[in-house]
């Protein structure tokens, strides 16, 4: 067995999920694209939905793992720590673009498979994002707003640019991938943290109207 098969399984998975939808993509295909044979895949996965499972699990342990690490600053500053979940959550998706896309697409199809993810990683997360938003409101950073609409919004910031992908790039011309993109949509997602939340910005504008 090749050394490093279960890797290059896995990346020839990930683009061809991203690239034909998992319904559309074949363990023969992804045995084609990584050079090994199916029995191998099997040694691994078991199977095709095994595969997708490791895909899921292993991009949503990266991506709680980034939230918790950045989590702790809450105690400083509850709008320093979103801006820092933000930007490790951004850029951890902007370098893994093709396995980001795949799992968003898939994660809007009901299945098993992702009832599981969403009754465990997804809670994680709404649990992360609602103690920021509590602690800012107890600490009097951001102007008290309903929870659920906040993570709402905050979420769809995250996620647009990596389930239209492919519409930022054939008619906007953008490129997820690329550096800039990053660095320009991080400012994108503060702007809106500074104009929607902080209570600071929202007197401000209030005094001069």
């Amino acid at each position: 067995m090749r050394k490093n098969s279960k890797e290059a399984i896995v990346k020839a998975a990930i683009s061809l999920f991203n690239s034909n939808g998992y319904s559309g993509t074949s363990i023969r295909d992804i045995a084609t694209l990584s050079k090994v044979n199916s029995a191998t895949i099997a040694y691994h996965f078991e199977n095709k939905l095994g595969l997708l499972e490791y895909c899921f699990t292993y991009f949503f342990e990266q991506y709680i793992s980034r939230m918790e690490e950045q989590f702790t600053l809450v105690e400083y500053s509850a709008k320093d720590c979103l801006k820092r979940v933000a930007a490790e959550l951004l850029h951890y998706q902007c370098e893994n673009i093709e396995l980001t896309s795949f799992v968003y697409r898939e994660m809007s199809m009901d299945s098993q498979v992702v009832r599981e993810i969403m009754s465990t990683y997804s809670l994680k997360e709404k649990y992360y994002f609602q103690k920021i938003f509590e602690k800012g409101f107890e600490r009097k950073e951001f102007r008290p707003h309903s929870i659920p609409y906040l993570i709402i919004q905050f979420k769809g910031l995250l996620m647009t640019p990596f389930i239209n992908a492919h519409y930022l790039r054939e008619v906007l011309y953008i490129f997820p991938n690329e550096r800039f993109f990053e660095q320009k949509y991080i400012k994108e997602i503060n702007g809106w943290i500074e104009n929607t939340l902080t209570i600071k910005a929202i007197e401000k504008k209030e005094a001069i109207l």
